[in-house]
């Protein structure tokens, strides 16, 4: 902290709280992966792992290197859509909010579908909408719904190329991350059902195990899943010069770009020319010519229509 000095007093006030944010989803991260260690060791002579369908360059991950993690993005890299507002679905389902939240989510669920980028501002309302509605709540029960929630709108949104790639790394001896600007409980979740290591997500604060409705930090959003991967390879003892990342938006360029091994995933435009100018490599699991272009995710139509329709009936609302 003594070297930002030469910030101004805002610049300053920006690097903490994403100096903080990634310090508290390093710290809750390591926390849960220890849970999910013993879990996995439970569960796995109950469970075979998916097939991998993707085959990995031969020389990498390297096997046996304690010393490399893999750190993956969340929404449009690992999962179709966004998780923070397939778990607004949930929570709408079980009455925990009205028709008309229900509604901005459905809009900004389709914007981020259309655009396959993340827009601060929409990510903001989002996170806004999400924080209200869970203040007051336990966090144990958020936990109990997540679960259930994950296998109602989220297992069959994976993509099977992505998580190859976390199981190549797995199967070489690597703990395997994800960093999102998700909740860190329902980031635990996805990472635990996909037999990952653990998850760096947004820290929700609490106090006797209720939310308060405000944030430890900021969202681990862009510079701060930098952060969030700087605190914990130094906890873990990781070279980051080994690791890998991967993610599909540019303003994940900042993680991407403090590792030796970074991977551009269903890429935005925007990353996808910065991934090409500096040779990175490149992953792309969406099928078709207008869905390479665009960004919307393969088999994402019916639920784009879907979130479509209640965004105009939103929209409608408004003017009326």
């Amino acid at each position: 902290m003594a070297a930002l000095g030469w910030l101004t007093p805002r610049r300053r006030s920006a690097t903490a709280r994403s100096v903080l944010a990634g310090e508290a989803a390093a710290e809750a991260a390591r926390k849960t992966s220890r849970q999910l260690e013993l879990l996995a060791d439970a569960e796995a002579e109950a469970k075979a792992r998916v097939p991998a369908e993707v085959e990995p360059e031969a020389e990498f991950p390297v096997a046996g290197d304690v010393h490399a993690a893999a750190f993956f993005d969340l929404d449009n890299t690992v999962m179709q859509g966004a998780a923070l507002f397939h778990f607004g679905r949930g929570l709408y389902k079980r009455k925990f909010f009205q028709r008309r939240e229900l509604a901005r989510f459905a809009w900004q669920q389709t914007w981020f579908r259309l655009a396959g980028v993340e827009d601060p501002e929409h990510m903001q309302d989002a996170r806004d909408s999400a924080l209200s509605i869970v203040k007051g709540h336990r966090v144990s029960e958020l936990m109990t719904i997540g679960e259930e929630i994950y296998d109602e709108y989220m297992a069959d949104r994976i993509w099977p190329g992505t998580r190859a790639l976390a199981e190549a790394h797995l199967d070489a001896g690597q703990k395997v991350w994800l960093v999102t600007a998700a909740p860190v409980e329902t980031a635990t979740i996805i990472a635990r059902r996909l037999g990952l290591t653990g998850a760096l997500g947004t820290v929700a604060e609490s106090v006797g195990g209720v939310y308060t409705g405000r944030l430890v930090g900021e969202p681990l959003h862009g510079p701060a899943k930098a952060e969030a991967v700087r605190a914990l390879a130094a906890a873990e003892g990781l070279d980051l010069e080994r690791c890998a990342a991967y993610s599909d938006s540019h303003n994940d360029i900042p993680m991407l770009s403090l590792v030796g091994h970074p991977y551009a995933i269903n890429p935005d435009t925007k990353l996808r020319r910065y991934a090409k100018e500096r040779d990175w490599r490149l992953r792309d699991y969406r099928t078709g010519r207008k869905a390479a272009k665009v960004g919307i995710p393969a088999a994402a139509g019916v639920g784009a229509l879907a979130g479509g329709t209640a965004a105009a009936v939103a929209l409608h609302r408004r003017r009326r």
